[in-house]
């Protein structure tokens, strides 16, 4: 009777264990199957982000076979170990332990250099285990892989972000730009205005060509120029081709800049005197 109890009991746990191998290799086989969908899911990830980092270099000049600087692995990460010692080969005046009935590896003395390599060949020889790199978890490196993804998703955003901005004051809005572009080009054109004063003061330049300039040459040039420089440098490097310059106004700053400086020049005159 033991033997029947026995031979059951035996029954059952091998009928135990073979469910827990099914369900074991069934949990393997669905731990493979989303690992394997993580792995498309970065894959896809990763050629999106490649199209659009080349999209954005061609924007901004640079070519997609350029190469990009190193960058630093992920913070925490141990920098990678060169030259690292073999188990079982001889260090500078340290023994090392060898397999177990071997004892420790005696150093060479002076003298002895010649015979270093086949004590460490025959160390190799003799089985001894050499270092081995740490297990990997396939689910580790993939959320780390996530992560990154997610962190180049950012950063990616941020550059476009930036590059949405024209290089001639990014923070201002379109309209405070055109009218300090405006007003520097009629600046300008005031300086140039009081030199031409002065130069009718002296006889150089007459009346006619003084007024004309005041009233018409000077003015079209701020606006031109204005117009010009908003084209150039406040046109951002991804988003409208064609930025807004405000026409309008730099008329009205342009053309009654000058003529206002010049009003205000002659009753600064007429007040020193």
């Amino acid at each position: 009777m033991s033997t029947f109890d026995e031979y059951a009991a035996l029954a059952r746990h091998l009928s135990n264990q073979q469910r827990a191998g099914e369900q074991g290799a069934a949990a393997e086989a669905e731990r493979r199957r989303d690992l394997h969908a993580a792995v498309e899911y970065l894959d896809g990830r990763l050629v999106a982000q490649g199209q659009r980092l080349d999209h954005l270099g061609r924007t901004i000049g640079i070519s997609p076979g350029t190469p990009a600087p190193p960058v630093s692995g992920p913070p925490g990460a141990p920098p990678p170990v060169s030259g690292a010692p073999v188990s079982g080969v001889p260090t500078s005046g340290v023994p090392v332990s060898g397999p177990p009935g071997v004892g420790a590896y005696g150093q060479p003395g002076v003298g002895e250099t010649e015979r270093a390599l086949p004590v460490a060949v025959s160390a190799m020889a003799a089985g001894v285990p050499a270092q081995r790199a740490g297990q990997v978890d396939p689910a580790t490196e993939l959320e780390l892989a996530r992560r990154w993804a997610d962190e180049a998703d950012r950063h990616a955003q941020q550059a476009e972000l930036l590059a949405q901005r024209p290089a001639l004051l990014p923070t201002w809005s379109p309209m405070a730009r055109a009218v300090a572009v405006y007003l520097g080009c009629a600046g300008v054109s005031v300086v140039l205005m009081l030199l031409m004063v002065l130069a009718s003061g002296v006889g150089v330049v007459d009346g006619f060509t003084l007024y004309a300039w005041m009233c018409a040459g000077l003015p079209a040039v701020s606006l031109i120029g204005g117009w010009l420089v908003l084209g150039r440098w406040g046109r951002p490097a991804v988003g409208a081709a064609t930025p807004p310059r405000h026409p309008v106004l730099g008329f009205l700053l342009c053309f009654l800049a000058v003529p206002l400086a010049y009003c205000g020049y002659l009753l600064l005159f007429r007040a020193l005197r």
